[in-house]
């Protein structure tokens, strides 16, 4: 079976050392916001927070499901850092409810926060998300991808932070605080809810976003051995490695020859997708297939 290696950096090494990284500085601006009495900076230690578990959860999960397969697990542990992606956004969802109820009253009656403390922490912020962004980036599963996209969104969050206090540490414009955190918070929201979806998705086997399963059966179909395929699947373990499983029907008198030229023609047609499991059933013209039945009563047939 011939797979297609992706350069897989150690991404479990790779989100630990970002998962510190952010730990450590997580706590500095949770204390931080408070002296500095800024919205802005306790939306961002938020989503730094959010980060945080969910590295620290994506590192723990990133192993677990490096694991091989077990009794109980035959397919192995990869649905594990899909299981990771799905806990984190909920975290992040709650997160961001609490910060918007904080500081929306805060348009009402905004505070003057320390500007020059807002700045310092602010760099400090651009500099440890970028050093986390820098070890992550490269990293092909969904779990890598939605982290370095987190640590890309909070350099955003504190260029953004950093803007807003150079503004008010000249300005008088006490309300570009709550702002800059709305701000903040409705963006992380708005990709959060993205992620969910896809993580979702996942989770109920659709077929992977980039692949077009239809093709596949029409090539399948148009095979010269081929009579014609049922009961073919696509699904995803973790958005990154996938699992394919057909039902080929081919005339009764195809010889073994035909039956192997069959199998290597259909693997032909999907080798440039990252598969980790085929399964091909050949069945003859006159042979019964319990799944045909089935196909046919729940009109998912291939045609």
């Amino acid at each position: 079976m011939s797979h297609h290696h992706h350069h897989h950096h150690d991404t479990s090494g790779n989100i630990k050392v970002a998962f510190l990284l952010n730990f450590f500085f997580t706590i500095i601006e949770i204390v931080g916001g408070i002296l500095t009495n800024s919205m802005a900076i306790l939306s961002d230690a938020l989503h730094d927070l959010g980060d945080s578990l969910s590295l620290g959860l994506a590192w723990f999960l990133e192993k677990y499901s490096k694991k091989g397969k077990s009794d109980t697990f035959s397919f192995g542990y990869r649905r594990f850092s899909l299981l990771a992606a799905l806990i984190n956004s909920v975290v992040l969802i709650v997160g961001s409810v609490f910060i918007l109820t904080e500081a929306v009253p805060r348009l009402l009656n905004p505070e003057q926060p320390n500007t020059s403390g807002m700045i310092a922490l602010a760099i400090l912020g651009i500099i440890v998300n970028g050093a986390a962004v820098f070890r992550l980036r490269g990293g092909s599963s969904m779990n890598s991808k939605v982290m370095t996209w987190h640590l890309l969104e909070d350099v955003l969050g504190w260029v953004a932070v950093l803007v807003v206090s150079i503004v008010m540490h000249f300005a008088d414009l006490p309300i570009l605080d709550p702002i800059a955190s709305i701000g903040i918070t409705l963006f992380i929201l708005y990709n959060v809810v993205k992620n969910l979806v896809s993580t979702m998705r996942l989770f109920l086997e659709a077929v992977p976003d980039n692949i077009d399963l239809e093709d596949i059966i029409a090539k399948m179909t148009n095979l010269e051995s081929v009579i014609s395929t049922h009961h073919t699947h696509m699904w995803s373990l973790d958005g990154d490695h996938h699992a394919f499983s057909t039902h080929v029907v081919v005339s009764g008198d195809a010889g073994k020859d035909d039956v192997c030229n069959v199998k290597e023609q259909i693997k032909e047609i999907i080798k440039d997708i990252h598969l980790d499991h085929i399964t091909i059933e050949i069945e003859y013209e006159d042979e019964y297939c319990s799944m045909l039945e089935k196909d046919k009563q729940g009109g998912t047939e291939d045609g």
